[in-house]
């Protein structure tokens, strides 16, 4: 299978998706020419502002290998992956990404990924969400005690 053959599942999954009242989002992880798991657009469905396309797969793809590193895996998307998405994929340690459509197809869509794109490089001090650091004394406790366990699992 090439890369075209498998995008052409994942919008025919964002297709589907699209009539059966979903988003118009669909992925693939692949593994070895095979599909570990599949994941559509859940989040008018599931009333989860983080159930993408791409999230579900990466659950899904997960819970299939019995690991959180999906290491040997590619990801495949029927869209360009929001920041959300992409930082999911960096954390689940996939292979690549390869996606069709892009963050301009999704706003002409009416989505956000290309507004939070521009977001995420201007600086903080202007964005409408206030995101403030407060510090108190003991703010790096829960990393001390990550350090000093000795049965931790690092990733």
């Amino acid at each position: 299978m090439t890369d075209q053959d498998w995008l052409a599942q994942t919008i025919a999954l964002a297709v589907e998706n699209v009539a059966e009242g979903g988003g118009p989002f669909g992925a693939l992880i692949v593994r070895d020419g095979r599909i570990v798991a599949t994941g559509q657009n859940r989040v008018t469905r599931d009333n989860d502002p983080t159930a993408h396309a791409e999230v579900v797969a990466i659950r899904a793809a997960c819970r299939e290998v019995g690991d959180f590193s999906l290491a040997g895996c590619v990801l495949y998307t029927s869209c360009e992956p929001c920041p959300l998405c992409l930082s999911a994929a960096l954390w689940s340690r996939v292979d690549r990404v390869v996606f069709a459509a892009d963050r301009h197809d999704a706003a002409r869509g009416g989505f956000d990924d290309l507004e939070f794109y521009e977001l995420f490089a201007r600086d903080r001090a202007t964005w409408d969400l206030p995101v403030d650091s407060v510090r108190p004394a003991d703010a790096s406790a829960p990393f001390d005690a990550w350090l000093s366990a000795a049965e931790r699992t690092d990733y």
